[in-house]
């Protein structure tokens, strides 16, 4: 009960200071927000992040599927056992096992 009292109270005020500081802020905020986002130091940093991630949840996944497809019903395995083929381990840039691209 009291997390949620200081959620609610945290979320009051928020909204206090947020009207207050009105939309001119609100739209300078926003202007802030995507020019980092347009920064190319940002978008390298997010994209190599996302590359690392991928390449993690394709290992992960991997383990994961071996460890746990003796201890699923059939059908499950199947479906395992087809998504790691599909996805292999040849690195192509059609895509990976999550249906992202590697672009």
């Amino acid at each position: 009960m009291r997390y949620r009292l200081t959620f609610i109270a945290g979320l009051a005020l928020g909204y206090v200071l947020g009207t207050r500081a009105g939309r001119e802020r609100y739209e300078k905020l926003k202007k802030t927000a995507r020019e980092v986002a347009q920064n190319p130091a940002v978008r390298n940093t997010a994209e190599s992040a996302a590359q690392q991630t991928r390449t993690y949840a394709g290992k992960a996944f991997q383990s994961v599927s071996e460890k746990v497809e003796g201890r699923v019903p059939e059908s499950v395995a199947g479906r395992v056992r087809s998504l790691r083929e599909r996805g292999g381990t040849s690195g192509g840039a059609s895509g990976d096992d999550w249906g992202t691209s590697n672009t």
